[in-house]
C-alpha cells in the first residue's frame, strides 16, 4: 500500500488477532505467524519512505517506487508490495472473528466494531500528521468504515463475489494498488465466514495446491514486471498481479512449513511480533526515523544492505521486547488499549500466575 500497507490488520490490518472477552476462541497460532511475517516485510519495504521525512518539511512519498537499478534487486521483486495483501486479508479476517466474538457477548456487535474502527482511525490520524504521511491504518479504518462494516448485512456469498470482483479489477484497470484493500478485506471476512480460518491448522492439501498455482502465476508476473519499464502504462498492473500472487506463494508456504518441525521455531520467531503488530508497526516508525538522523545521508543513496541492517534491527529489539512483554501481559500495550476502547471496560493485562 501506500508503502507496504500495513498493518494493520480490524486488528490493524490484520494487526493484531482480536481477543475480546473471556468466552473469547482460543487464539489460531498460524494468523499470529503470517501477521508476524508481514510485518517484517512491510518494515522492509517502508525503510526508505519513512526516512524521506528528514529530507522533507512534513511530508514523504507514500508510495514505494520499485528500484529497479539497486544493488539488490530483491527487495523490488520479493519485498515491495508482496506483504500488504496479508495484512490486508488478516484485517477482514480479524474483523469478521471479532463479530462472531461480539455477536456472543454483546446485544449490538456492529456498534462495538463501529467503535473499534473509530479508534483505528483515530491512532491512524495521529500517526499520519505527527510522524508519516505514508500510514496505513487511516485507509484500514476508513475503508473498514465503507466496506467491511455494511458488508456485515450481506450474505456471505454476495461478500465472496463482490471480494473477486475488486480483486481482479484494480490490475485489469492498472489502478494503484490501495484499491486492492476492500477486495482483501472482503476475502478474508468470506473466508472466516465459510469456515474456512477455523480448519487453516488442519488443512494440507489445500495451501499445497494453490501454493503450485500461485507459484504458476506469480513466475510470469514476476518476468512481466521485471521487463516492464517503470512509468509504462502496464507496470502497475504487472507489479500489482505479482504483488498479489507472491503473497499468496508466502502464506501457503508458511502454512505448509507449520506442519512441519519448523513449526516451533517459527512460532518463536515470529509469533510476538505478530501479538503486537500494531505496537510494533507503530512503534517502527520514530525508529526508523532515528536511524535515519544518525545516518545522516539521503535515503535516496541508501543501499539494500542499509536498509535490510536498519530493518533487522529494529525487529530483533521489537522481537525481543515483545517475547519479554508477552511473558508477563496479555498483549501489547497499544492491542490493551485498543481493546479498552472497543469494548469500553478496562481488560485485565497482566497475566496471573
Amino acid at each position: 500500500m501506500p508503502p507496504e500497507t500495513l498493518p494493520p490488520t480490524p486488528e490493524a490490518a490484520g494487526l493484531s488477532h482480536p481477543t475480546t472477552t473471556s468466552s473469547s476462541r482460543p487464539r489460531i497460532a498460524a494468523l499470529d505467524v503470517l501477521r508476524g511475517f508481514a510485518l517484517c516485510g512491510i518494515l522492509l519495504a517502508n525503510v526508505k519512505p519513512i526516512a524521506h521525512m528528514i529530507d522533507t518539511v512534513g511530508f514523504t512519498q507514500p508510495v514505494v517506487v520499485a528500484s529497479q537499478d539497486d544493488a539488490w534487486p530483491g527487495l523490488g521483486l520479493f519485498v515491495d508490495q508482496r506483504f500488504f495483501p496479508i495484512f490486508s486479508l488478516l484485517f477482514g479476517i480479524g474483523f469478521s472473528l471479532l463479530l462472531e466474538s461480539a455477536g456472543r457477548s454483546v446485544p449490538r456487535p456492529r456498534l462495538l466494531l463501529l467503535r473499534r474502527l473509530l479508534v483505528l482511525l483515530t491512532m491512524g490520524l495521529a500517526h499520519m500528521f505527527l510522524l508519516w504521511r505514508g500510514d496505513i491504518l487511516t485507509i484500514y479504518a476508513v475503508v473498514g468504515l465503507l466496506v467491511l462494516l455494511p458488508s456485515t448485512w450481506l450474505p456471505r456469498w454476495a461478500v465472496a463475489g463482490l471480494a473477486a470482483v475488486l480483486i481482479v479489477t484494480p490490475p485489469i484497470f492498472n489502478n494503484h494498488h490501495v484499491a486492492l484493500v476492500p477486495g482483501l478485506f472482503l476475502l478474508g471476512s468470506a473466508l472466516t465466514r465459510y469456515g474456512v480460518i477455523d480448519r487453516i491448522e488442519r488443512s494440507v492439501r489445500v495451501p499445497a495446491a494453490l501454493g503450485l498455482v500461485f507459484v504458476a502465476g506469480a513466475v510470469p508476473a514476476v518476468w512481466l514486471q521485471v521487463e516492464t519499464q517503470i512509468g509504462d502504462p502496464h507496470f502497475n498492473s504487472w507489479w500489482g498481479l505479482a504483488g498479489l500472487l507472491i503473497a499468496g506463494v508466502y502464506v501457503c508456504a508458511l502454512l505448509l512449513l507449520l506442519k512441519t518441525p519448523l513449526r516451533p521455531a517459527l512460532q518463536r520467531v515470529f509469533a510476538p511480533l505478530g501479538r503486537m503488530a500494531l505496537t510494533n508497526y507503530l512503534s517502527a516508525t520514530p525508529l526508523v526515523l532515528l536511524a535515519a538522523h544518525l545516518i545522516g545521508s539521503s535515503p535516496d543513496g541508501w543501499s539494500s544492505a542499509t536498509v535490510l541492517l536498519i530493518a533487522g534491527a529494529i525487529l530483533v529489539s521489537q522481537w525481543l521486547v515483545s517475547t519479554l512483554w508477552l511473558r508477563r501481559y496479555r498483549q501489547g500495550p497499544l492491542e490493551w488499549l485498543w481493546r479498552w476502547a472497543t469494548w469500553a471496560s478496562r481488560p485485565p493485562l497482566r497475566r496471573t500466575p
